[in-house]
């Protein structure tokens, strides 16, 4: 199961302490092929990771922009799998550069 833990304090009461605290796992598929947290080529606008597997590479799961936009996916186990589904990563590519409230369409 996938989940993300968030914990935003708009006014830390110590100068060392985060604003946002932000945990994911990425799912349970351990094996599935990803490429580590970076800017996206000659992109430099949005940083994550990339899932790279085959039919469903260059999504994610998890991303921010430079512009302070972020962007996130869980997932949820279905009893039967559809293996050609288009991965739900590919939706986090548009909504991580346009304005806040932006959606996409269902994966």
């Amino acid at each position: 199961m996938c989940i993300i833990f968030f914990k935003f304090d708009p006014r830390p009461v110590s100068k060392n302490a985060y604003r946002l605290i932000l945990a994911a796992n990425r799912d349970e598929f351990y094996s599935r092929p990803s490429k580590l947290a970076d800017f996206w080529g000659n992109n430099n606008e949005i940083l994550s990771g990339l899932d790279m597997e085959e039919g469903k590479e260059g999504g994610t799961w998890l991303g921010i922009s430079t512009r302070g936009k972020l962007a996130a996916l869980t997932n949820y186990l279905q009893p039967q799998l559809d293996w050609q589904a288009r991965g739900r990563g590919s939706c986090q590519t548009q909504p991580s550069r346009t304005r806040a409230g932006s959606t996409c369409s269902p994966c």
